[in-house]
């Protein structure tokens, strides 16, 4: 079986995560993931004995779900051993449950910096039992295409040439996809998207930077930017995507993936030609014929 790509370095990941605690992280991001994970898991009319929390970098998910009676026993698996009340050190890349040992995985901002999404996965399908759920959110493709595209623009017209400066997130097509490759009964993502405005390109990246995530590209470029290069940035993404007031816009998009570890009693397609009602019948419509 082919090795997936090495795309992150999560060594130095983990080290800028440690970083943005010592700083002070910003948290508006995670903060609204982590309300609208909570209120998508309020209607799941289920109970929960096993949950685990998946490399969610701040407590913000464990603080939202520690009161639900839904869940019995709620464990939080991260790379640092930094959260409060029962936690394991794991890597979202090499998990340590065994299968069918869980009821629920929930994931905010994580999963998008796996190298290997599928058998992460395929992973955490194993590790639920029947009829067990994942929800779990992640930046998608559209995160950042603001800055991604100033930084290319500014590096080709002062340097002749680019490097990366923005992660290749998924997009959600591809994320339901590799949601049915892992073998998820019920299937579902969907995507939202949250536009920022800041005063300059720089205090996004300090925004970035206090979140723990700037560029962790194991193809980033490993020489300082060149002054001319930066200021030249800011000026492009100025004149490309800022508002009538000065203010710029910086996209995030976040993708929602959720799926049930496969069991008997969920509800299955029919089978094809077995219908009993034809569809211009139910739309009360004339149906035409191919070729006609």
């Amino acid at each position: 079986m082919a090795q997936s790509p090495i795309v992150f370095d999560r060594a130095l990941l983990a080290e800028r995560r440690r970083r943005a605690r010592a700083l002070g992280p910003a948290t508006f991001l995670i903060d609204r993931v982590v309300a609208d994970l909570a209120e998508r898991l309020d209607a799941v009319l289920r109970d929960f004995a096993v949950a685990v929390d998946l490399g969610t970098p701040t407590d913000a998910l464990r603080r939202a779900l520690a009161g639900k009676t839904s869940i019995g026993v709620l464990v939080t698996a991260n790379m640092q051993p930094h959260h409060a009340g029962l936690a394991v050190v794991a890597d979202e890349e090499a998990l340590p449950f065994r299968d069918g040992s869980l009821d629920l995985v929930v994931s905010a901002l994580a999963l998008q910096f796996v190298n290997d999404l599928p058998g992460t996965l395929i992973q955490v399908r194993r590790a639920l039992k029947p009829d067990g759920l994942l929800l779990a959110a992640m930046l998608g493709g559209e995160t950042l295409t603001e800055l991604r595209e100033a930084f290319a623009a500014a590096e080709a017209e002062v340097e002749g040439g680019i490097s990366p400066h923005v992660a290749p997130f998924a997009d959600m097509r591809e994320a339901g996809a590799l949601l049915q490759r892992a073998g998820f009964a019920l299937p579902v993502a969907d995507a939202d998207r949250l536009t920022v405005r800041y005063a300059s390109p720089f205090a996004l990246m300090a925004d970035l930077r206090h979140m723990g995530a700037t560029n962790a590209l194991v193809e980033r470029r490993r020489t300082p930017l060149r002054r001319a290069t930066l200021t030249r940035m800011a000026e492009i993404y100025v004149e490309r995507f800022a508002d009538p007031d000065g203010r710029i816009r910086a996209t995030f998009e976040i993708v929602w993936l959720s799926g049930w570890a496969p069991h008997e009693s969920q509800q299955k397609p029919l089978r094809p030609g077995s219908a009993q009602t034809r569809l211009a019948d139910a739309l009360g419509v004339r149906e035409i014929k191919a070729g006609d």
